[in-house]
């Protein structure tokens, strides 16, 4: 493993952008997305998968120059069609609209639909936060994982992000509805290394830590059993019902394009004026920080907190990166 500055990063991340044929401030936007994501230690929807979005943008599956149209506005709720732009692209630019409805009137809600994948969910989220926002966002994917009790994959992974915003540091929730995400389970499965705890089945329909034999099984485990099981099968509903796009079962089993997604802004200069907000959840993160932890020499940890700690480890040392992958992307 070596280090990489973020401006490296960013820079070569810009560099193969503008030579696919990127418009020069969408380029740098997207180039600060992903080096984002691995900045905060999440180099699985970062560095990672750089490479996989600029096949799909070579292959026409992302079209570079599409942005989103408006279909339709409710007041606090707006559609929009993400014509297959690039998944990034679009989710921060409807975040950004969510915001701008929370503005005027408390809360906004954009629904979108025929897009592409967004990379690291958590983005939108510090982006709402970052703005004195909560924000909530979620999208739907192709089939990922099969329904508590069926082996048959019907579900989608189905990424789930809530943020709430803080001074000293925003809490923000990023989770995958598998115990595990696809990037994590890769991650584990080049590196050798067992999950931390079961992950999803092998082919004999064991638990298994096994990264290699969940995916040769194709079974990751739902978190909380069959509650994730339903709450995955929740969120494509309305996701899918709200933005008018596909459900999971109607989208490409090969290529993940076409995906529906929502984002909510509530905005908290209106609802909890003043240092309200800040003392509620400073009351609320100590509270939690206060619980004894299990083992020695260990923190209880609130959501985001990790990202904070690996984003300021990052600033200073540099990114860490697997030199083939770094490799990989400068020779794009």
């Amino acid at each position: 493993m070596t280090r990489v500055p973020y401006q490296d990063m960013f820079d070569e991340f810009l560099r193969v952008l503008l030579k696919c044929g990127f418009r020069r401030d969408r380029a740098e936007l997207c180039a600060r997305l992903f080096a984002d994501a691995s900045l905060d230690g999440v180099p699985s929807h970062g560095l990672n998968r750089f490479p996989v979005f600029i096949n799909d943008v070579r292959k026409g599956t992302v079209k570079i120059h599409a942005e989103p149209v408006l279909v339709e506005s409710f007041g606090a709720l707006e559609r929009w069609d993400g014509r297959h732009g690039p998944g990034p692209l679009n989710a921060h630019f409807c975040m950004g609209r969510a915001i701008e409805l929370a503005r005027q009137g408390g809360m906004g809600c954009v629904a979108l639909k025929n897009t592409n994948h967004w990379q690291r969910a958590g983005n939108y989220g510090w982006q709402a936060a970052d703005a004195g926002c909560i924000g909530i966002c979620w999208t739907n994917t192709m089939a990922l994982m099969p329904p508590w009790g069926a082996k048959e994959r019907r579900l989608g992974n189905n990424p789930l992000v809530i943020a709430v915003p803080r001074p000293g540091g925003h809490v923000v929730l990023d989770m995958a509805i598998s115990q595990f995400s696809g990037g994590k389970v890769q991650i584990h499965r080049t590196s050798g290394e067992p999950l931390p705890v079961e992950g999803g089945y092998n082919r004999e329909g064991r638990l298994t830590r096994d990264a290699n034999e969940i995916a040769e099984s194709r079974r990751p485990l739902p978190i909380g059993y069959w509650k994730g099981s339903g709450l995955a099968l929740m969120l494509d509903l309305v996701v899918s019902l709200l933005s008018g796009g596909l459900a999971t079962h109607e989208i490409g089993k090969l290529t993940e394009t076409s995906v529906s997604q929502i984002f909510m802004a509530f905005d908290l200069a209106r609802l909890a004026p003043g240092s309200l907000s800040a003392r509620v959840v400073n009351d609320v993160v100590d509270n939690f920080h206060a619980a004894e932890p299990i083992g020695e020499n260990s923190k209880v940890l609130y959501p985001g907190e990790r990202s904070l700690a690996a984003r300021r480890e990052n600033l200073e040392r540099g990114i860490p990166v697997e030199p083939s992958l770094w490799q990989n992307v400068k020779e794009l």
